[in-house]
């Protein structure tokens, strides 16, 4: 079964937000005691967090789909929905979050980093809260927001200061098994290690973490072997370390063809040619490793590497190894550049930024874009006639109508609000040309609604009365 897993895909699906309350306060001798309507409750977001305790993605393996809880609705009597509760997933240190087409999202390095993978739906307003002068009984309340659906990609990167590369077999494990506590699979097979083993190495007053990578082949940087798999656990690592078999039974492979393999599989995968490099003389312990690590030292040397003679059975040279490790890893440290406090960057919104865009898909076809008017077309509720009044208010305000009239938009275009996926398409219809017409009662609405009788009679009268009083101003008038 596996134990260790370095890439998921994980789906997640942040809570919906609940929706809005449209209710009125009644009781004895008060049948209409106002709008008394609830907010929606948040919905849960779902966070990624680093934990030291995890060391794999095994838990997403296993179960890729996660997903927060909704808000509550609101209710009567000015009750407030519950926000639902963020799901909290841990993940280890070093793990890098992507989307589906590979862009990096956020590296989470250090205990307690967070990073919100999917963000819940705003609550929906009860009528309470829509409540206004001119409305004062909204008979409505707004939806709750869907929450974010996303799939995500995790991988996980090793957090090491040093990382042992070579061929399989080479005697990465057994080195690492005698440098720190760590306690790998060792055995005399190709590719017995199959996971990245981490040890904790003291050198004096210098403490580092030491990487046993999975053992290299040539074209690992093209997914042969385990090293596509597992290079990528290299790009953290501070000083690279050449574990090279003096003691190999295959007859076409020496050190220095090793090393040149194994660097031209990190030059193919790149990003490493700036990292301090090492070269390890293993298993000097058989004769025969001794005498071939006497040969090929020299050609080394001359390459500008610093070479280490060292045995992981009798322990040889591997004092001054550690020492060495620990002074290079002293040295990236301290050219590492400090970390300062992120800084707040507060950008203004612009004068003329109207917060949407208006947008000309075809002949007789607009689509309208931003954050306030695709939020406000999810949370309205279509079969509530005065709801849908209240949107086209808010539209208006904000400027809708205005850019349709200027981008060329005649009555009976096509006008589409959102992406393709979620877009809500209607015809227009021009409404509002000064805004005074819009003044009228809670629910009164031209667009929706012919006038009522009572109301044109009312008018009618009152036009009739202004035009008679006018006639006799005119007929009396002492300018004439």
């Amino acid at each position: 079964m596996t134990t260790f897993v370095d890439r998921v895909e994980l789906h997640v699906v942040a809570g919906n937000g609940g929706h809005g309350c449209a209710s009125v306060h009644r009781e004895k001798f008060k049948p209409l005691g106002g709008p008394d309507g609830g907010d929606g409750g948040r919905g849960g977001n779902v966070v990624l967090v680093v934990d030291p305790d995890v060391t794999t993605l095994l838990e997403y393996h296993h179960r890729p789909y996660r997903k927060a809880t909704n808000g509550k609705p609101g209710g009567g009597g000015h009750r407030t929905g519950a926000d639902g509760q963020d799901l909290v997933l841990p993940v280890p240190d070093g793990t890098v979050v992507l989307d589906r087409n590979g862009e990096v999202l956020a590296d989470l390095v250090g205990a307690g980093t967070t990073f919100v993978a999917g963000q819940g739906g705003r609550g929906g307003l009860g009528n309470a809260a829509l409540a206004s002068p001119r409305r004062k009984a909204p008979g409505f309340a707004l939806l709750g927001e869907p929450g974010d659906e996303r799939e995500i990609i995790l991988e996980l990167k090793t957090v090491a200061d040093v990382a042992l590369v070579g061929y399989p077999s080479a005697g990465k494990s057994s080195l690492i098994s005698v440098l720190s506590a760590a306690r790998p699979k060792i055995a005399d097979y190709p590719f017995t290690t199959l996971v990245p083993n981490l040890g904790v190495v003291t050198a004096g007053t210098t403490v580092y973490t030491i990487a046993d990578v999975p053992g290299l082949i040539p074209g690992a940087s093209q997914g042969k072997g385990l090293g596509l798999e597992f290079l990528r656990h290299v790009e953290r690592c501070a000083v690279l370390v050449h574990v090279l078999d003096c003691a190999t039974l295959e007859s076409d492979r020496d050190p220095l063809t090793d090393l040149d393999v194994i660097e031209a599989e990190l030059a193919e995968y790149g990003g490493l040619d700036d990292r301090p490099r090492l070269v390890v003389l293993n298993k000097t312990d058989i004769p025969e490793g001794q005498d071939l690590a006497e040969i090929v030292r020299p050609d080394l040397e001359a390459r500008g590497l610093r070479v280490f003679e060292v045995s992981a059975v009798s322990r040889k040279g591997l004092k001054d190894l550690s020492y060495a490790l620990a002074a290079l890893v002293t040295q990236a440290r301290e050219a590492k550049p400090k970390e300062t406090a992120t800084r707040v960057v507060i950008r203004p919104k612009a004068v003329d930024d109207a917060g949407f865009t208006v947008t000309m898909e075809g002949e007789g076809f607009f689509r309208v874009r931003g954050d306030k008017p695709e939020r406000w077309v999810r949370q309205t509720d279509f079969t509530n006639d005065e709801a849908v009044g209240y949107l086209a208010d808010r539209l208006n305000r904000l400027g809708v109508e205005e850019e349709l009239v200027k981008a060329g938009a005649r009555e009976g275009d096509g006008v589409a609000i959102g992406g393709d996926d979620d877009a809500v398409v209607f015809d227009w219809e021009p409404s509002v040309t000064a805004g005074a017409e819009m003044l009228g009662r809670r629910g009164e609405d031209h667009r929706m609604n012919p006038l009522r009788p009572a109301a044109a009679r009312r008018r009618d009268r009152e036009a009739r009365r202004r035009d008679a009083a006018q006639q006799e101003f005119e007929e009396f008038s002492p300018f004439d």
